[in-house]
């Protein structure tokens, strides 16, 4: 089923322990549009300044990702991120934030977009996402990603979107701040009673909790050995995810379940080199063969 990802479209500069790579290409929709390309065709919405390179977009495009919805603001710059991850690999520290296209950003789909039954809200703000939502009327699954600074500056229209959501995608830290609660559990719970149907609250290297009326259940993450670069994984966790769906053109439980460890195993393979570097060389079958490994350490 069609599936439609709105987000950023990025430059990132990483600082790791051990390298650096400068103005490589980032952002959450395109982590999550190239993950999902895997499972089935993506359609992508998001803004670029004229400095974005055609090269990029046709990387996208190689993927089969339609870009019709990519807008291009003439004079203007692309967002731009600068971070530095400390020798743990989990903090970061932002180093530059620079909004530029970004900061005035307000999507107007393509008629064909329109028209998605899937629909994925990449990191950004409540009021966009309640406007995109009045122009996909017809979606059939609706999930969301959001960070701390708009569950502090846009509590209200957050509170807007969970209501219209099927499904919620958050860290661990973004659960205790939008609930009050110090438990993960109590958290995830608390999230869910505000609306969406499901919460997915990512715990990093520690895998991630699923909560929904019926049912509450944890899937760990890959033991992945070398981790390079974990900017992203978050964004391929969600495309892997919503991709699965997509091919399976359903949420059912069982289905979800299997979506979650998809989008495990895709985050576990970005993490492996920078940017888009370890996913441009990754195929569906080591990703099935990861799912082999993924299933055998769960049984017992």
């Amino acid at each position: 089923m069609s599936l439609l990802v709105i987000g950023s479209v990025a430059f990132d500069s990483i600082e790791t322990p051990s390298a650096v790579r400068e103005q490589v290409l980032g952002g959450s929709a395109v982590y999550f549009s190239y993950t999902a390309s895997y499972f089935t065709p993506v359609w992508l919405s998001g803004v670029v300044g004229e400095d974005f390179p055609q090269e990029h977009v046709r990387l996208l495009q190689s993927r089969g990702i339609d870009t019709a919805g990519l807008q291009v603001v003439p004079g203007a710059k692309t967002f731009y991120w600068r971070g530095r991850y400390r020798p743990n690999m989990n903090d970061r520290d932002t180093l530059d934030l620079q909004m530029n296209v970004m900061g005035q950003y307000d999507p107007i789909l393509p008629e064909k977009y329109r028209s998605c039954k899937f629909l994925f809200l990449a990191n950004g703000s409540p009021q966009t996402h309640l406007r995109i939502l009045e122009q996909c009327p017809g979606a059939s699954l609706v999930v969301a990603d959001t960070m701390d600074h708009y569950i502090r500056n846009e509590p209200e229209d957050l509170r807007k979107l969970l209501k219209k959501i099927d499904g919620l995608v958050i860290n661990d830290g973004e659960a205790r701040l939008l609930s009050g609660e110090e438990n993960l559990v109590q958290a995830g719970q608390a999230v869910r009673a505000m609306g969406p149907r499901f919460v997915v609250v990512k715990k990093g290297e520690h895998g991630a909790l699923f909560f929904s009326q019926f049912e509450t259940y944890v899937l760990p993450a890959f033991p992945t050995p070398q981790v390079v670069d974990p900017t992203g994984a978050g964004d391929s966790f969600a495309g892997g995810m919503m991709g699965y769906l997509a091919r399976q053109g359903d949420f059912q439980p069982k289905t979800l379940k299997e979506a979650l460890a998809y989008g495990t195993l895709a985050a576990s393979f970005t993490v492996e080199d920078f940017s888009l570097d370890r996913l441009k060389r990754l195929t569906l079958e080591e990703l099935d063969q990861r799912m082999v490994e993924y299933k055998r350490m769960l049984s017992f």
